[in-house]
């Protein structure tokens, strides 16, 4: 009995590596309402997506104002895919929670307000995307359905869907870093937005990596090159929602745009959004060192060859970063 005391005291000493981002989530919490709305709706004379994301610079058949209208479209798109990506990131965490029930209490908490966090977000781009429809013409399609991917997500190992999730909190702390943050042409009321998401996910990143590597710890060799190859189905179909998207963003900005575009100028357009989705949502996070020296450490260089070779076909499509 007196063992089983102990080790349940040392599961939830402060010496826990979960103890610092429940700190930080308790530091950098916010409101909606009072810390980032703050009562405002969009200005839509201003960018929402700066040009080192949006690839919007290089169509220089456009006008200003259109480059600018384009750079809303994405950043319409931008928030709605973080609002699909919560859905099963939140039931994730919230799932893999569990694992700590009886042990590291801070493990818990962590989880329980990453997952709370999630929620909040998940409203606070439902709410954005309301502001952008009520400023924007009609006919905006979000083509993937939360509930429908986020099935398709978590019917994975959990190792292909934390490895998801790594990346894709790694990419939204380097968009925030390199182009939004220091873009001073952004939509004021957006770029809030992902300065508060960004102060969040910072801290979701660091339990992202301490469940992967958990899992990880767990897995046998075989059991962790199916995880592998999931991750790799995971890479195939995010890029099937990417091109989904894109077709769709495209077909819409050329339809309200406010002049006809010649077909080849509206396939400049198509093909433009495809390579800067594919840059944003997929490129981006698989080059980062962070998730990439994470990922390495837990594959074989065949594993990661492997990972690559699915990449390699979307890298002709994609800007540089």
């Amino acid at each position: 009995m007196q063992t089983s005391l102990q080790a349940s005291k040392s599961l939830s000493s402060p010496a826990s590596r979960y103890a610092k981002p429940v700190e930080l989530s308790k530091r950098v919490r916010f409101d909606i309402d009072r810390d980032v709305f703050r009562g405002r709706g969009f200005d839509f004379g201003t960018k929402f997506l700066p040009d080192s994301m949006s690839g919007v610079g290089a169509l220089l058949f456009l006008t200003p104002a259109e480059r600018r209208y384009l750079s809303q479209v994405e950043g319409r798109t931008y928030a709605n895919m973080f609002g699909l990506v919560e859905r099963f990131i939140g039931a994730k965490m919230l799932d893999v929670s569990r694992g700590h029930w009886l042990g590291d209490q801070h493990a818990v908490e962590a989880l329980v307000r990453f997952t709370d966090e999630e929620l909040k977000h998940q409203e606070m781009f439902r709410r954005l995307e309301l502001m952008a429809a009520s400023g924007m013409p009609a006919g905006y399609r979000f083509v993937p359905e939360a509930n429908a991917v986020a099935s398709v997500v978590l019917g994975k190992s959990t190792w292909a869907v934390l490895a998801l999730i790594c990346h894709i909190e790694v990419f939204v702390l380097a968009h925030y870093r390199q182009s939004i943050a220091p873009d001073p042409a952004l939509s004021s009321l957006f770029k809030d937005v992902m300065l508060h998401h960004w102060r969040e996910e910072s801290q979701h990143v660091i339990v992202d990596e301490l469940e992967w590597e958990r899992e990880d710890a767990a897995l046998s060799p075989s059991a962790r090159g199916a995880a592998v190859d999931e991750l790799i189905e995971l890479i195939g179909a995010v890029d099937g929602i990417v091109q989904a998207q894109a077709h769709a963003d495209c077909e819409w900005f050329v339809k309200t745009c406010g002049r006809e575009l010649t077909a080849g100028e509206a396939d400049r357009v198509d093909r433009t959004l495809l390579s800067a989705y594919r840059w944003q949502y997929i490129l981006s996070g698989a080059s980062e060192p962070r998730f990439t020296t994470a990922l390495a450490a837990k594959i074989t260089p065949a594993q990661m060859q492997r990972i690559e070779v699915a990449l390699a076909p979307l890298a002709p499509h994609a800007r540089a970063a």
